[in-house]
Formats: structure tokens, C-alpha cells, sequence
């Protein structure tokens, strides 16, 4: 018997898949696509995308944090963030890096996530300081990878190359770097509010072995800030813009991946 969560992930790389098609046909023929059938269709894959990880992550027991459910959230989020920018900046064939991940994300999700492990019964003040804190990771690399992008980007426009292929796939420097602080305000504002719940739902960081993560999280939302006030007060830009950000992800991930690794691998814990 074919289950409704097959039914949904089917129906949505369906939509996924032709949305990448029409998009992809469209920009190679240097044809304006109609961002309202992207949306509508995109947005119909999404709905699907999040019955699917509805049925996965919400159980009886609490929510499933299995890797591969967070995967597919992380990478629905991504597109989901992906179509919003691109309705007010020109951006929209970013949407052809986007959809693929949500595509591998909902795949991995539906076909390896474990539904009976890895659940933990949390406070609903703790389930949202972790979805919040996932949200701000998800935002945070998306904004690192554009920072990368725009890394090449910046040489190829300075080094004066002949085939300046970023150049030309990519849209202009300005609107990608107005799109890089897009995505850093909003992973700010989500940082602030996970840390803002974790201090307020975590009753002991030291007995729970967070200390670690928290203090790095809290140096890495400093980094972001910082960068901020320096580009809206001080006109701060370009390479001083991406080493911040890529320096504040940095942190991110060693505060969350370090203490994985010693309290899993060293502590066994």
C-alpha cells in the first residue's frame, strides 16, 4: 500500500523538477521566466516537502532530530528562503542551486530517517531554541556560500579574465553582495532569538555540556554583529564583508561540530 508521505515526496520533486526545467530553459534562452508560476509551484513543492517532514519529525514521543529529517528541513528552509529573496532582488536563478538541494534534502529525508530513533521528549520552550538554532545555521551557511560565490566573483571582475564565467552566470556584484546582508540579517535575527530561548528554557549549560557551543555561538553572533553595524553605519563591503562572514560560520560550526565530536568521540557521551 502506497503510504501518503511517498505520495507527497513524489508529488513534490514533481513540482521541484519542472520548476528547475522551465527556470533552467528560460535563463539559457536569456527568456524572463514568470516568477508567478515559479512561485506557485515551488511553493505547492514546498507544502509537500513539509507534510512529508511533518509525518517524520512530529511524533507521540516528541520531535524526531534524526540527521536526515534535519538534512531535509535545512535544505527546504534554503529554498524556501531562496524564492523570497528573489521575489524583491534579481536574483531568481540562485532558485537553480536551490532546488536540487531541496530535491537531495527531501530524498535523503524521506528515504534514510529513522522514525523510531533519536527522539527526545524536550520542553516546547527547548524544541523551539533547537529549531530556531537549526534555522540560523541553515541561514548562516547559506550566507557563507554566497560569501564564496561572491569571493570568485570579485577576482574575476578584478583579475580581468577573458572567460569571466561567475560574471556571467551570476547576477550583478551589487545585487549578490545586497543579497549576501539579506541573508545575514536574517541569520542574525534567528541567532539572537535561538540564544535568547537557550537562556531562558536551559537550565544548567555547564551540567549539559553546552558551555562550549555557547560560548562560541555567542563570539560568532558578536562577528555578525559587528559586521553589520560596520556596513550599515560605516559603509563596510566587499572582501572585509566576506571575511566576517565566513569568519562568524566558522565559529558557528566548531562551537556545533567541536562539541559533537568530544562528547560523542572523546566522552563517549
Amino acid at each position: 500500500m502506497i503510504s501518503l508521505p511517498l505520495v507527497y515526496t513524489i508529488l513534490a520533486l514533481i513540482a521541484y523538477t519542472s520548476s528547475f526545467w522551465y527556470l533552467f530553459m528560460h535563463l539559457m534562452s536569456k527568456r524572463a521566466p514568470n516568477h508567478w508560476f515559479i512561485g506557485i509551484v515551488l511553493g505547492l513543492g514546498l507544502l509537500l516537502h513539509a507534510g512529508v517532514l511533518y509525518s517524520d519529525m512530529v511524533t507521540p514521543f516528541g520531535i524526531n532530530y534524526d540527521v536526515f529529517n534535519l538534512m531535509s528541513f535545512t535544505s527546504a528552509l534554503m529554498l524556501l528562503l531562496s524564492i523570497l529573496y528573489s521575489t524583491y532582488r534579481p536574483v531568481i536563478a540562485l532558485n537553480l542551486i536551490g532546488i536540487p538541494v531541496a530535491a537531495l534534502g527531501l530524498i535523503l529525508g524521506f528515504s534514510f530517517s529513522q522514525p523510531r530513533q533519536f527522539i527526545e521528549l524536550h520542553s516546547l520552550g527547548l524544541d523551539i531554541h533547537i529549531i530556531l538554532s537549526l534555522s540560523a545555521y541553515a541561514v548562516l551557511l547559506m550566507a557563507t556560500l554566497h560569501a564564496i560565490l561572491l569571493w570568485f566573483q570579485d577576482r574575476e571582475l578584478k583579475n580581468k579574465q577573458k572567460r569571466r564565467i561567475l560574471v556571467t552566470l551570476l547576477p550583478s556584484f551589487q545585487a549578490m553582495e545586497s543579497l549576501l546582508f539579506d541573508m545575514l540579517v536574517t541569520g542574525f535575527f534567528l541567532l539572537t532569538l535561538a540564544l535568547g530561548f537557550g537562556f531562558f528554557t536551559i537550565d544548567n549549560f555547564f551540567a549539559q555540556h553546552l558551555a562550549h557551543k555557547t560560548a562560541f555561538s555567542i563570539v560568532s553572533w558578536f562577528v555578525y554583529g559587528s559586521l553589520l553595524i560596520g556596513h550599515y553605519k560605516f559603509g563596510w563591503r566587499g572582501q572585509k564583508a566576506i571575511r566576517f562572514t565566513i569568519i562568524g560560520f566558522f565559529l558557528l560550526a566548531v562551537g556545533f561540530i567541536g562539541s559533537k565530536f568530544v562528547l560523542e568521540m572523546i566522552l563517549n557521551k
